[in-house]
């Protein structure tokens, strides 16, 4: 496969000789110091090596008058910020009639919850039955370890011995879930393994694969998973059970992006070179592009990939090769990874539950609870409904990548930062749904031709996953206001390159201008796609820019901005002086 050219963007503030997608998050992990405040961003395996640790990095300015007064700026907006929203979610506000019942009993300080997003709730309900379930599997799997192992002397080199378990265990999980549909979910996945075998070594091969993956996902759609019953009425009383999540159509758009994993991974490894595999440790990098000898694209490995229950409702996405891989190659995961996934799991939750106890943003922007609002609230009800956007993605990615990292398979983290601490377009896409990010620029990026068609490429893989989410209209909206988005920060880097004004005292300060528009344009198109749609934000934004109290807002809003992505940019660079690098 070709390999994509670097991009530079301005907001990045270093430069790098390395070749990787615009779209691709990469890592240093070599030789570390992930200690104090770099700590707080979660560990992500590295893509790629960058041998930039030599390069002198800029003096830090944390103890600099310039960051005392940002530091001082900080400490009065943000709990302003906070306030804002508890306030509007008092009993005592004059909109609170207009969304009450929208609230929940809760068990925080006698305080109600806003348990009304139903994406969310269907997750905060069940994570007791699903923690059960995650300890049940793990010890059945020791269980079987035990016994399948028991005729070999020491601990095996491979866990190629799980699949029969996996794929057992995963029948169930797919009847317990969803009824005798698991028997459609088969036939599906059949089909299109039997296309990758026929036509591994053809050209015809990919295009069968995504044409027939892309009428599955609409047939889905359009037919709601086809009740038996309109498929022949004598097939009628297989419809009484459809299991505890019947909308299994649902959960398969992420279904659909591994059975084209293993479909073009098979056709790279029946068409292209092995190179050699290393001795030592695979990379994640090397774990996804390295191909299999053929025996091992078997139609059991594909089941125990596709099928795996730690996975298989929400991902994280991993690829073929990268799973195959973890079980010839298991990855070590020692007790204190787990330990310290399993805190900032519990940290995220715990943070998610005070922000619903305290900020009922959700029932208010459900309602349009928010007549005679100021710009500022306004703004606010919009920014913490992103806010808990991140965090109900974040908690189920996190709760099942937990599962799988318990299970012994390392997918990778789909959430590097938060969502506040992201000021370039490129960057926030490199960081959100992280895996999901790698799969679009390992099956659909560099195959369209990486940066040679930047602008192209990116509009055509943003309708992409606007339609992959949902057919409509809102999000097709989303999609192309993204691409058109990140054309400003393709421009910048063209104009104001980091190689050639990086020295200059002023470039720093023009960047945290650029990034404050890119902040400004990601909070509007995430609005548009997840939050209140195109009918709501131009509601919002006739209200902060069409009178001077909302014009003297969005001053201030954007010096607040200016402050924070002032701090990110140090955040970043304390990370590269302690030897980490991201794109993010």
């Amino acid at each position: 496969m070709p390999e994509a050219v670097v991009l530079d963007m301005p907001t990045d503030l270093r430069s790098t000789d390395s070749l990787v997608s615009p779209f691709e998050l990469q890592e240093d992990i070599g030789n570390k110091n992930h200690h104090g405040i770099t700590a707080w961003t979660v560990d992500i395996p590295d893509a790629r090596k960058i041998q930039q640790s030599d390069i002198p990095r800029p003096p830090p300015l944390w103890r600099t008058p310039e960051f005392f007064f940002y530091y001082l700026a900080a400490a009065v907006v943000i709990p302003f910020m906070v306030w804002v929203p508890i306030n509007l979610s008092s009993p005592t506000h004059a909109n609170y009639g207009l969304f009450h019942y929208k609230l929940s009993s809760g068990w925080l300080f006698g305080r109600r919850v806003d348990n009304s997003d139903a994406q969310y709730r269907a997750f905060r309900n069940n994570v007791p039955v699903l923690a059960f379930l995650v300890l049940v599997y793990v010890a059945l799997k020791s269980i079987y370890t035990r016994f399948a192992t028991r005729s070999t002397s020491g601990t095996p080199t491979d866990k190629t011995f799980l699949v029969p378990f996996t794929n057992l265990f995963a029948i169930l999980y797919l009847i317990g879930l969803h009824g005798t549909s698991t028997l459609k979910i088969l036939i599906i996945l059949t089909a299109n393994y039997y296309i990758g075998k026929s036509f591994a070594r053809s050209r015809a091969g990919p295009i069968i694969t995504w044409i027939f993956n892309f009428l599955i996902l609409f047939a889905n759609e359009w037919n709601e998973g086809y009740l038996f019953s309109s498929l022949h009425p004598d097939l009628a009383p297989l419809d009484a059970f459809r299991g505890l999540y019947p909308r299994w159509q649902i959960s398969f758009n992420i279904t659909m992006l591994r059975l084209v994993s293993f479909n073009m991974d098979y056709y790279w490894a029946c068409t292209l070179p092995h190179p050699p595999v290393p001795e030592s440790t695979l990379t994640e990098k090397q774990r996804c592009t390295l191909p299999h000898s053929l025996e091992h694209y078997t139609y059991a490995n594909y089941l125990a990939y596709v099928l795996f229950p730690p996975l298989y409702i929400a991902g994280p996405i991993l690829t073929f090769n990268n799973f195959m891989w973890q079980l010839r190659r298991p990855v070590d995961l020692r007790p204190g990874i787990l330990l310290g996934y399993l805190t900032r799991f519990l940290i995220s939750l715990m943070t998610m539950e005070f922000i619903l106890h305290y900020m009922y943003v959700v029932a208010i922007k459900d309602t349009k609870a928010w007549q005679g609002d100021t710009p500022l609230e306004l703004s606010m009800i919009g920014f913490w409904n992103l806010i808990i956007v991140w965090i109900k993605l974040l908690l189920p990615w996190r709760f099942f990548r937990l599962w799988s990292l318990a299970s012994g398979i390392d997918p990778p983290e789909n959430m590097v930062r938060c969502m506040a601490n992201n000021y370039s377009t490129l960057g926030f896409w490199r960081s959100w749904h992280r895996s999901y990010n790698l799969w679009i620029v390992r099956y659909i990026y560099i195959p369209l031709g990486g940066t040679k068609n930047v602008a192209i490429t990116a509009a055509l893989i943003f309708t992409f996953v606007a339609l992959w989410h949902d057919l409509s209209f809102r999000l097709l909206a989303w999609g192309w206001l993204v691409s058109l988005f990140i054309l400003p920060e393709l421009l910048a880097a063209t104009l104001l390159p980091q190689s050639k004004y990086g020295k200059h005292g002023w470039y720093r300060h023009v960047c945290a201008c650029g990034g404050v528009i890119n902040v400004l344009t990601m909070i509007a198109a995430n609005l548009v796609g997840f939050v209140i749609g195109t009918d709501g934000i131009l509601y919002m934004a006739n209200q902060i820019t069409g009178s001077f109290q909302g014009f003297r807002f969005l001053i201030g809003a954007c010096a607040c901005l200016f402050v924070g992505v002032q701090l990110m940019f140090e955040y970043r660079e304390e990370e590269m002086r302690r030897g980490i690098f991201r794109r993010c």
